[in-house]
């Protein structure tokens, strides 16, 4: 689906981008891994590259930094020449993500906010600039269910777990930048959407991953696997006439 497709994945040494990298360069595609931790980054190429050589590649990225960012595009577009996609997935937080809503102070709350929102928007600004002048491109931003739907608090009663409030007015944000910027570069063969992913397993208490559970339709939480078709899709020729669009993974749970 991606054959020679240059694909950038932020937060690419994480959980998730791991398998978005793995999907893209079992398609035929070049992944180039770009985390804040280029030693996770070495370490997720290196052990594509057993499998597929020479289609994995890391890089360090900060997402908030805009000499960062620059640098990036220059290194990859220098080395292969093009850029064809971008995957928005990095997960900055600050060590207070994650607290109670009443206890969250203002400051936290606005770095957590500036951090990955903010990212995001850089990133795409940057990288959608990029392609309107080399004739087009596809970025994907990850959303949440949790950008579309309220918060199931009762999912979280009795574990140390918390829907955090950053996360769900980052990601409704995260959703409505996407359609901002696919409808400012529609005409340039720019498109821009998003994933909107549930919950995905990352070792939650049992009781929790019980309860999610009952509130989807046949498997609850996903593994990261279960998010990559629909990036593919999004990143490749098949969705070539797709954008401004939020594409939810989540096994009906926001039903």
């Amino acid at each position: 689906m991606l054959a020679d497709k240059v694909v950038i994945v932020t937060g690419g040494a994480g959980l998730l981008g791991r398998a978005l990298a793995r999907a893209i360069v079992a398609e035929g595609g070049i992944a180039i891994i770009a985390d804040i931790d280029l030693d996770r980054a070495s370490g997720a190429a290196e052990e594509l590259g057993h499998a597929y050589p020479r289609q994995a590649w890391p890089i360090k990225l900060d997402i908030t930094d805009s000499a960062s960012v620059t640098h990036l595009i220059a290194q990859v577009s220098t080395q292969f020449g093009r850029i064809d996609g971008l995957v928005n997935n990095a997960y900055p937080r600050n060590a207070m993500y994650g607290t109670r809503v009443e206890d969250v102070t203002f400051e936290d709350f606005c770095e957590n906010v500036d951090g990955h929102l903010g990212g995001y928007f850089l990133v795409t600004q940057q990288i959608a600039e990029y392609c309107r002048n080399s004739g087009g491109g596809s970025i994907v931003s990850m959303g949440s269910v949790y950008g579309e739907i309220a918060p199931r608090f009762e999912l979280y009663a009795g574990t140390s777990m918390t829907m955090p409030v950053e996360y769900a007015a980052i990601k409704a944000g995260v959703i409505q930048l996407m359609r901002y910027f696919a409808k400012y570069y529609r005409k340039y063969g720019v498109r821009v959407n998003c994933i909107s992913p549930g919950g995905i397993t990352d070792n939650q208490p049992t009781q929790f991953q019980e309860r999610y559970r009952d509130n989807s339709g046949t498997k609850g939480m996903l593994s990261p696997e279960d998010v990559t078709g629909a990036a593919l899709f999004m990143l490749s020729d098949a969705a070539r006439y797709v954008t401004g669009q939020n594409l939810v993974v989540d096994d009906g749970f926001s039903l």
